[in-house]
């Protein structure tokens, strides 16, 4: 893994052929204090909701075909995961702060 611009632009090497390349882009925001500190979109992508459920989707995928304990772990783990991110959207969204750079 390659970091382009930390915390949005990623590259990720194939694993048989690590000279081909994929690009990763996370949605990339910045407050406008213009705009009473709202988040403004400079770079549209994905979110890590969706690299988490995409995620959890391939290591079921695996674990139909080669069950074990480990993958059953990484499932569980995703899926906390992808709850707690949920959970502060849930929040943001009851304080009415998502989407600015309050907290």
């Amino acid at each position: 893994m390659k970091v382009v611009t930390k915390g949005h632009l990623y590259e990720l090497a194939h694993f048989e052929n690590p000279d081909h390349i994929e690009a990763i882009q996370f949605i990339e925001k910045h407050a406008s204090p213009s705009l009473g500190n709202s988040l403004l979109t400079v770079h549209d992508g994905t979110t890590d909701e969706e690299v988490l459920a995409m995620l959890i989707d391939r290591m079921q995928y695996l674990q139909n075909m080669f069950p074990c304990r480990e993958n059953a772990i990484v499932i569980t783990k995703l899926e906390e995961s992808l709850m707690w991110l949920n959970k502060r959207t849930a929040d943001r969204k009851a304080r009415n702060v998502e989407g600015t750079s309050y907290s």
